[in-house]
């Protein structure tokens, strides 16, 4: 029979997720019932001159939004060596919300279930409601409600937001038979640009690119051709 695979959080000090943070992961008593991953689109109310409704023009995609709810039992019912809500809490915490001063933010964070959800992201918002008590007034059990935002880089945003955007730099392939003006094609989507290219690599051909392997697409406002 296979081992139960618990959900865990882990913290990291970088926007790569690649430099763990200090100490373990933070893993699951219970598993969540269900969790909730929110996709959604932004669009701007356009209307045209004459028209009796306004038409969607896309604006942006947002991150992803995670969200569930976990519960702590420090019943001993659960896990036996886990009793104490003060320290669960600060543990959680620690990794999800305290500020970090090394980075001078709250950590970023992986959430991992098994092998088939994995969520990098940042919290945007925690809720504990505390539901069993000892007699002294200690709680026992708690239900958190969390919710993470998906964070990438700026680096990796740039690199996949607008890949074959004008205003970024790019070094292409040559392709044996290829010209400057399809080449400009392939990679913007518009081959009128292909003498600004051209301008920038030194060529003095660009119908036959022979011997030519790589060229540089340098940062063109196609606006202002």
């Amino acid at each position: 029979m296979a081992s139960l695979e618990l959900m865990k959080i882990t913290g990291y000090t970088d926007e790569e997720f690649q430099n763990k943070f200090s100490g373990n992961p933070y893993a699951f008593m219970i598993n969540p019932e269900s969790i909730k991953i929110q996709k959604s689109i932004e669009y701007n109310d356009q209307q045209a001159p004459a028209t009796s409704s306004a038409s969607q023009k896309y604006k942006s995609t947002p991150s992803n939004k995670l969200s569930f709810e976990m519960v702590i039992d420090c019943t001993g019912v659960v896990d036996a060596k886990r009793v104490d809500m003060a320290k669960e809490i600060t543990a959680l915490e620690t990794i999800i919300y305290t500020y970090n001063g090394k980075i001078h933010r709250p950590n970023f964070v992986k959430v991992q279930w098994g092998q088939n959800i994995t969520f990098n992201g940042v919290l945007d918002s925690i809720d504990v409601s505390y539901t069993l008590f000892k007699p002294d007034g200690s709680p026992l059990r708690a239900k958190l409600s969390l919710s993470f935002s998906q964070y990438i880089s700026p680096k990796t945003v740039t690199m996949t937001d607008a890949p074959q955007s004008p205003d970024l730099t790019h070094i292409v392939n040559v392709s044996e038979g290829m010209s400057l003006p399809q080449l400009c094609l392939q990679t913007w989507d518009d081959d009128s640009l292909y003498i600004q290219v051209a301008t920038y690599n030194n060529l003095n051909k660009f119908r036959n690119l022979n011997g030519v392997n790589k060229l540089i697409f340098p940062p063109i406002n196609p606006s202002s051709q």
